[in-house]
């Protein structure tokens, strides 16, 4: 538990369609909602055919992300979680339009996974509706770039899917320019079908009690069929086929004329009827219900577990490595250096927070190992292999290449190349950490249980100082040769190992 948890906190969602903010006052673990904001900034309209994001479309999200950053700009860090999400997963240029959006907010956004994305989606639903003992949901959540469908009981999400198809990309695919027709509405729902196949089976009608829709499209159909007397009772399928049947009669959008449909909706509105019908028809839903509770109010509850010591990140890894079958044993011993070594550098060797960098050394001790359940040889590859390209829930996809960079980098070849393009301050204090889980792992190469001499650890910018007792490195001569051969690689590197 953080000593001082914040007495607010924020999160805030860059969807393709939409950006939300929900602010809260936290007390004693309680939550209570103070603000919230949305502007619909259509993120994924801006993307060209090459995958490049628009300049328009970015000063547009800046605008808005200005706007939200007068309110949380001055909030402490561990109190406020961003997330980017489709169209920042796709965007080439990505990077450089979050160099300005971080500038703007004064906080660092994170791109997470489909797979995350759905889980948090769940977590937000779940904790706004009341748990029923064995009722198992299925979730929905069109977004502008993705829909995610997840099954769960309680706060458990079972199965996760992402697929990547939104009201923004379908509208823009199929209703161009607003116009509409029924062949174009059908090609959109076999579309969006085809997309649905593979998991079909899956998210059946028979694998779940009950269906929820967590998303501004599905409120906004949910209002639209209540208003025209189309359903009373949720989203149906008999409210939907009314619902179509009204787009088929229809040339453009501005001729729809449905009451309760909110003008900046309208564009992107048929590309999400489209996505819900050949979703209620796949996978044959009679009645959805709709949630308030989405991605803001999952991130809001994932952040509150890593303020009162229940990071999903640290259950994620323990997964992980009792699935590659590693050594916890070792993990353990290699930790338990890291402390050591850790307790003896100055408070401001780091520019991270201190319970980050032992957060992450930790992490990557859990892990590094786990390359050898696929093959010993060059397992760190493996292990890194792994760590940045699995669904590993809590972790954006920023933290999965910064774990993987450092244990990429744990042993053999050390190269600064590797840590370049990660983000500030990372990109200066991962080069750190991968040094001292180096260093850990070479005095525990032995894989037995003994207690390292005390030693002393001295980090500079080039040069690496290690200072065993008298005489012990004589007594230990293989763990010399060890250290010298690991002051080889690290001299390829222009760094300068010491051992004394």
């Amino acid at each position: 538990m953080l000593k001082n948890p914040p007495s607010c906190v924020a999160a805030v969602d860059l969807g393709s369609n939409s950006f939300h903010m929900i602010v809260c006052n936290l007390t004693d673990g309680k939550l209570k909602t103070v603000d919230r904001l949305k502007e619909m900034v259509r993120l994924a309209s801006g993307l060209d055919e090459q995958n490049y994001l628009d300049e328009v479309t970015q000063e547009r999200a800046l605008a808005c992300l200005e706007r939200f950053g007068q309110r949380i700009r001055h909030f402490s860090p561990e109190s406020v979680r961003i997330v980017g999400t489709s169209t920042l997963r796709t965007a080439k240029n990505a990077a450089q339009f979050l160099e300005k959006a971080e500038r703007a907010l004064n906080h660092p956004i994170h791109i997470i996974s489909g797979i995350e994305e759905a889980r948090l989606i769940y977590q937000g639903v779940a904790n706004n509706l009341s748990s029923q003992s064995g009722v198992v949901r299925l979730v929905m959540d069109i977004g502008g770039g993705s829909t995610e469908y997840i099954i769960g009981s309680g706060d458990n999400p079972l199965d996760k899917e992402s697929l990547p198809m939104g009201c923004v990309t379908v509208s823009n695919l199929f209703f161009k320019n607003g116009k509409l027709s029924k062949p174009d509405f059908n090609q959109a729902v076999i579309f969006a079908q085809r997309h649905l196949e593979p998991f079909q089976q899956k998210f059946q009608q028979k694998n779940w009690n009950e269906a929820i829709g967590a998303s501004g499209s599905l409120r906004a159909i949910d209002k639209v069929l209540f208003a025209k007397n189309w359903s009373k009772n949720g989203i149906t399928l008999e409210g939907l086929e009314q619902l179509v049947q009204h787009i088929h009669s229809c040339q453009n959008i501005e001729s729809l004329n449905l009451p309760e449909l909110d003008a900046e909706r309208l564009p992107v509105f048929v590309g999400g009827v489209a996505i819900v019908y050949a979703t209620f028809k796949s996978l044959g839903i009679t009645q959805m219900t709709v949630s308030d509770g989405a991605l803001r109010e999952g991130l809001i509850h994932d952040l509150l577990g890593r303020i009162y010591d229940h990071d999903i990140r640290s259950a994620t890894v323990r997964s992980v490595a009792d699935s590659y079958h590693v050594d916890n044993q070792h993990a353990l011993r290699i930790k338990h250096t890291l402390d050591y070594l850790l307790s003896q550098l100055p408070a401001d060797y780091f520019q991270t927070d201190s319970e980050q960098v032992e957060k992450f050394l930790h992490w990557a001790a859990d892990l590094h190992e786990l390359g050898r359940d696929i093959a010993h040889n060059q397992y760190h590859k493996h292990s890194a292999y792994v760590i940045e390209n699995g669904d590993f829930s809590g972790f954006s996809r920023q933290d999965q290449i910064l774990l993987a960079v450092i244990v990429r980098t744990h042993r053999r070849k050390f190269s600064l190349k590797f840590f370049v393009d990660l983000p500030v301050p990372w990109n200066v204090d991962a080069p750190k950490l991968a040094l001292l889980l180096r260093l850990a792992v070479v005095l525990h190469r032995n894989r037995q249980d003994y207690e390292v001499p005390l030693f002393r650890y001295a980090g500079e910018k080039s040069k690496i100082k290690v200072c065993f007792p008298a005489g012990w490195l004589d007594t230990a001569p293989l763990t010399h040769a060890d250290l010298l051969n690991e002051a080889e690689h690290l001299k390829a590197a222009g760094l300068k190992l010491e051992v004394e």
